[in-house]
């Protein structure tokens, strides 16, 4: 294999001495205002061409590559003599004249190059990390640095318990049960007058409540004064 450069040039005017360059591809004389040089020889524009894709080799680029007495473009020397290769993320060939995208010393088809968490397709400018030989955008690999962060340092037990402990029940008297209100707990005017419209005698009442009278306090104290 040999590649060679294509240079674009004005062709010389003829003079008395000589007539014009010949080009190498037709045999004719060059009589164009450009004529293109390549491997030592003149050309012109339209007769310089891959031999398999016919494409003008002066307008695909600046190189042309030659094997096996053929004057080829790049994108055939590498489809019929190229390496081939594999895509790290669909493990399938790669053509030698394909477009890629490398990361280290992985290659991969322009739309297997994503992220291999959530498919994310990278733009310009995006940044993409190479972890376990995985593509990560910036959000998988920052939450897997956490995950991988909380495995070898756990939280404590007792910072655990506090997260997964279950609140206890609200004791306000207002607070809704099963979609009702519990019933306030009565007072003792509302027994009261709920037992004096029954005929009944109110339990907790002191209007009602008899005392002893006091000549049996007055005993009570006086006895356990004599007993000391």
């Amino acid at each position: 294999m040999m590649t060679m450069d294509v240079s674009k040039t004005e062709a010389a005017k003829p003079n008395a001495s000589g007539g014009p360059q010949e080009c190498a591809g037709c045999c004719k004389p060059i009589t164009d205002r450009y004529l293109l040089k390549a491997l030592d020889l003149f050309w012109h524009e339209d007769c310089l061409k891959c031999g398999c894709c016919d494409c003008r080799l002066g307008e695909v680029g600046s190189t042309l590559y030659t094997k096996a007495n053929l004057i080829l473009c790049k994108r055939d020397y590498l489809r019929l003599f190229g390496n081939i290769g594999y895509c790290a993320a669909c493990t399938k060939i790669i053509p030698a004249f394909e477009m890629v995208m490398r990361a280290r010393s992985n290659v991969y088809h322009l739309e297997c190059f994503a992220c291999q968490q959530c498919n994310h397709r990278f733009c310009v400018g995006d940044r993409f990390y190479l972890c376990e030989n995985k593509i990560l955008c910036e959000y998988d690999y920052e939450e897997r640095l956490v995950f991988a962060n909380m495995a070898y340092n756990p939280p404590p037990l007792s910072h655990l318990k506090r997260q997964t402990a279950i609140p206890p029940p609200s004791t306000l008297p207002n607070q809704m049960m099963n979609g009702h209100r519990p019933p306030a707990p009565a007072s003792n005017g509302d027994l009261n007058n709920n037992m004096s419209g029954s005929g009944q005698q109110p339990p907790n009442s002191m209007a009602n409540q008899q005392f002893p009278q006091s000549g049996h306090l007055k005993n009570s104290a006086m006895s356990l004064g004599a007993t000391s």
